[in-house]
This record gives structure tokens, sequence and C-alpha cells, in this order.
């Protein structure tokens, strides 16, 4: 087993980036791949809503909390954490999904909706495809529409089995 091909769906906040994830997942599943995602937030986020055990546990000063029920888990430290760190954690992945990380050098999909924002902001060298409701081009980029999580899914399909059919035999 190969390692993961990771691939960002990026955007300006509010563009539309969690409902392209959800609605690619079932596709890609579909397609035969084990996916994971990760979500990187911009701001301080609290992992555990209030007056669960494990959110009390972390307020009351605790470093770290861990729930189970045999089928799956979390874990929740408080330290310094990059995205190469929780790709190492899914070692089972065909596939992640790193929801935002906008300005890294990760092959992307940017979705750019029009009600938020005008143009992409990624570096264009790192997209994949444009997923929008403008009339936006960028030379040799595909423009999806959006809400068509098909096609985006067909992108990420494809770069997938031209990435593996490159690297030749293991």
């Amino acid at each position: 087993m190969g390692k993961p091909l990771v691939i960002a769906v990026s955007g300006v906040k509010n563009s539309g980036k969690t409902t392209l994830i959800e609605a690619m997942l079932p596709l890609l599943a579909e397609a035969g791949l084990r996916v994971a995602v990760i979500k990187h937030d911009g701001h301080c986020f609290d992992p555990d809503p209030p007056g669960t055990d494990t959110g009390r546990f972390m307020a009351a000063g605790a470093t770290g909390t861990a729930i189970f029920d045999g089928e799956k888990f979390k874990v929740v430290k408080r330290q310094p954490v990059t995205e190469e760190f929780l790709i190492a954690q899914f070692p089972e992945a065909d596939l992640i999904l790193l929801e935002g990380l906008k300005y890294t050098p990760w092959p992307k999909l940017e979705v750019v909706r029009g009600e938020i924002s005008q143009a992409p902001v990624s570096d264009p060298a790192t997209l994949l495809a444009l997923v929008t409701d403008l009339e936006l081009s960028l030379p040799g980029i595909p423009t999806l529409p959006l809400g068509d999580a098909a096609k985006a899914a067909g992108v990420l399909i494809r770069y997938r089995e031209e990435r593996h059919h490159h690297a030749g035999p293991i």
C-alpha cells in the first residue's frame, strides 16, 4: 500500500468547502477509495462541546483526553500540530482531503462562490480545478460548476489514477 494522495479543498471562509467535500465523499467511496478528511481551522476551536465528559476534562485542565467505543476513537491533545503530522495518522487512506490551507503547495480544488468572493486566491500552479458559480477561467485549469460534486470527484479520481499510473509498479 502506497502513501495516501493528499489534495486540499480550499477557498475563502463560507465558500462551500465543507459542502463540496460532504457531497464528494459518497462518490469517492463508491469508486472504492478510502478517504480521510482533515479540516484546518484558522481560529481556535473547541474540540468537545461544553458539558460533555471530555469537554469537562479539558476545561478542568487535562493536557489531553480520549474517547472510544470499540469501533472509533477521538484523541484531543494540547500541542502544536501540522497537517503532515495529521496526514501520517491515516496510513490506511487512499486519499486525504485537507479542508482549507489555500496558501499551501498541496494540489487543490478551489471553491469560489459568487456571493462570498469573486476570484481564486490560491497559487494557480497548485490548482487541479476551480469549482465556481462564476464565469471564471484560468489558463489550463478546468472550471467546474459549483454543486456538481460528481465532476469534482471525477477530477480527484483521474488525478489519483494519473499519479498511480506514473508511479509504476511498486
